[in-house]
């Protein structure tokens, strides 16, 4: 095999590594942020009721720590994807996949922002010389608040994670290197996560915008992570584009 034919095989294993790190971040993300920002506080609050609210904190502080951790984890992982995304997707479209990296980068600040708010009715409940002067019930009414803030937070991210899917959906569907359909399916599933513009609507057709989001990104999770892309279609499209300099 000549060196040129080596050269070229190594550099397509390279692409597919990258895809498939994508669909791995991508996997994790997932995971982490559902486990902290979704599964754990879903076992802490009690709607409505801020005192038992604040005594399951209080009560389970190890996995509410564990929570805010894998929360944590999921933001850098999101991070990592973004970025791996942003570059097997410049060779279709570098504007957009430049603006897709953008938009991303904004929703990793808000999911870190909730985060900040899932974390400080912990504090605000163990009080201390600075809130002495609350009495325990406005304590918990205050960490019961910020908790609700964490969740409106989390419904904002969701409205720009959704416009990501939706860009992301686009580039897949004009590149050559994965199957359309997958970027047909992520598409609407970045429709259904941006109905959280409006709350009360998004909440409602949760179930819905939910399957949806099953049906989008586990399909390109596991085609990433399995099949990953096409590297010589990839390589192709990078050639056109002016990306990638002939050998």
């Amino acid at each position: 095999m000549s060196s040129s034919a080596v050269m070229q095989d190594k550099s397509e294993a390279s692409i597919r590594f990258k895809a498939r790190m994508g669909g791995a971040f991508q996997l994790l993300e997932a995971i982490t942020a559902t486990y902290g920002q979704v599964i754990v506080l879903g076992k802490l609050i009690v709607s409505g009721d801020s005192a038992a609210t604040a005594a399951n904190i209080l009560g389970h502080e190890r996995l509410f720590w564990l929570g805010f951790a894998s929360s944590i984890i999921g933001v850098v992982c999101h991070l990592a994807w973004a970025l791996i995304f942003y570059e097997l997707f410049k060779v279709v479209n570098r504007s957009l996949s430049l603006f897709a990296a953008f938009v991303v980068l904004v929703a990793c600040g808000i999911q870190t922002l909730t985060i900040l708010f899932y974390v400080a009715p912990l504090y605000v409940l163990k009080g201390g010389v600075p809130l002495s002067a609350f009495t325990p019930e406005q304590l918990q009414a205050l960490a019961y608040i910020m908790l609700k803030l964490s969740g409106e937070a989390f419904d904002l991210y969701l409205v720009f994670f959704g416009l990501w899917c939706a860009l992301i959906g686009y580039l897949i569907f004009k590149s050559t290197f994965l199957p359309r359909i997958l970027g047909v399916l992520l598409a609407i599933a970045g429709a259904g996560w941006m109905m959280f513009l409006l709350p009360p609507v998004g909440s409602h057709l949760f179930p819905y915008i939910a399957a949806a989001s099953a049906l989008g990104e586990v399909p390109l999770e596991f085609w990433l992570l399995i099949g990953s892309v096409n590297a010589r279609r990839w390589k192709e499209q990078a050639l056109a584009s002016g990306m990638l300099i002939p050998a």
